[in-house]
């Protein structure tokens, strides 16, 4: 399967997650903004060139990549101001955001 497929397929999967958080704001893989595929595509093709990637060096990844694109942290995502409130260390992430980088990593490996 080809990275952007399951990218969609995670993006997916972490909108119904969020969801049972009772965050609504993820939008539909067809209807998200390119950045947010984007983002999602390229952590896709580090978990496949990287069989032992773990949660916490996905997220540090994710986050290395936002810093590149300018974002930093914020209490609110924002997109126009870049700003995400998981721009933080690993170990800092509620339990809840963390259990996204598993369950991305837990996709990517079933599908690629």
């Amino acid at each position: 399967m080809a990275a952007a497929e399951i990218a969609r397929v995670c993006h997916e999967a972490n909108r119904a997650y969020c969801a049972t958080l009772g965050d609504y704001t993820q939008l539909l893989w067809s209807d998200a903004p390119d950045w947010q595929r984007d983002s999602c595509v390229a952590g896709v093709k580090a978990a496949l060139a990287n069989p032992e990637q773990t949660p916490e060096s996905s997220h540090r990844g994710w986050m290395e990549l936002k810093l590149a694109e300018g974002w930093r942290y914020g209490p609110v995502k924002d997109a126009e101001a870049r700003t995400h409130p998981c721009m933080v260390a690993y170990e800092a992430l509620p339990e809840e955001h963390r259990r996204k980088d598993t369950l991305f990593l837990a996709i990517v490996r079933a599908l690629g």
